[in-house]
């Protein structure tokens, strides 16, 4: 294990993304997705509980929870960014069949206020991810070079602000990263990458867990609460979340507001859609 883990660290830090690793087997990803779905025939389309899914899922749902500490993920994650581990926020990323719904090229850590890039994202597949259903895909060695990027009104754009780079991208040497369920991909906050429409008939459902490590620091100590799920933080430069008691309990409910208020405010600092 020691030397397939330093194979998997010198490959992302060559691409800056490595895949595929299996964190579960093909049935339990199905009973997370029931999980999952479960919760959204519950919600329904409540525009508040909805959003739950898709900022710090891990505050309000157990399951969540338990998924960003299986070992699998976190050994490898580990030997990117050392034993002592904190969750920044977890998103699920679901695209209906046959939606309109992407995400153009983009980078993740240009709007999260951290200092340093010690940041690694899981990308666990609930559905296949596939060229047709709308998978990831990367620029190898994109994340040594910070692009500038600009706001857009595209409603169909699944990011936060609508961003995306503010240049062409050549995507003749981009790469798919195609997953079964179980399977995850990791990747640097500064890989660029995006995905396409799902033009399959089934849903395409991700599940996006940041890392970071316990040494990041906020831009301009912009107050930030983060979840430890492994080692120790010897810094104290997060508040750390309690782990969720159940699904959308009343406890957690009424801590999520401010915990998810503090991310939305970093990432739509600036914002200006055109």
């Amino acid at each position: 294990m020691h030397g397939a883990l330093e194979t998997l660290a010198a490959g992302y830090r060559r691409d800056g993304y490595v895949f595929p690793f299996r964190a579960m087997s093909a049935t339990e990803a199905a009973a997370h997705r029931a999980r999952l779905e479960a919760v959204e025939r519950e919600i329904g389309n409540d525009p508040a509980r909805r959003k739950m899914l898709r900022r710090t899922a891990n505050i309000v749902l157990d399951f969540v929870d338990a998924i960003t500490r299986l070992p699998a993920i976190t050994d490898r994650v580990a030997a990117i960014l050392g034993e002592d581990l904190l969750v920044l926020d977890v998103s699920f990323f679901t695209k209906e069949a046959g939606s309109p719904n992407h995400v153009p090229w983009h980078q993740d850590l240009h709007y999260w206020g951290l200092e340093g890039e010690d940041e690694v994202t899981a990308w666990l597949a609930l559905s296949p991810a596939t060229p047709q259903s709308g998978c990831m895909r990367f620029k190898p060695g994109s994340h040594r070079q910070v692009v500038e990027h600009r706001d857009t009104s595209d409603e169909h754009n699944l990011l936060t602000r609508g961003q995306e780079l503010a240049v062409e991208v050549d995507e003749s040497d981009a790469v798919d990263v195609v997953l079964a369920p179980g399977e995850f991909s990791l990747h640097h906050g500064w890989a660029i990458h995006a995905s396409a429409p799902n033009r399959s008939d089934d849903r395409r459902i991700g599940l996006a867990i940041r890392y970071i490590s316990t040494g990041m620091m906020t831009t301009d100590n912009f107050p930030t609460t983060a979840m430890l799920v492994r080692g120790e933080d010897r810094h104290g430069n997060f508040t750390l979340a309690e782990p969720p008691s159940g699904v959308m309990t009343e406890r957690d409910l009424a801590r999520y507001a401010g915990i998810a208020g503090q991310r939305e405010a970093t990432i739509l600092k600036g914002a200006k859609r055109g």
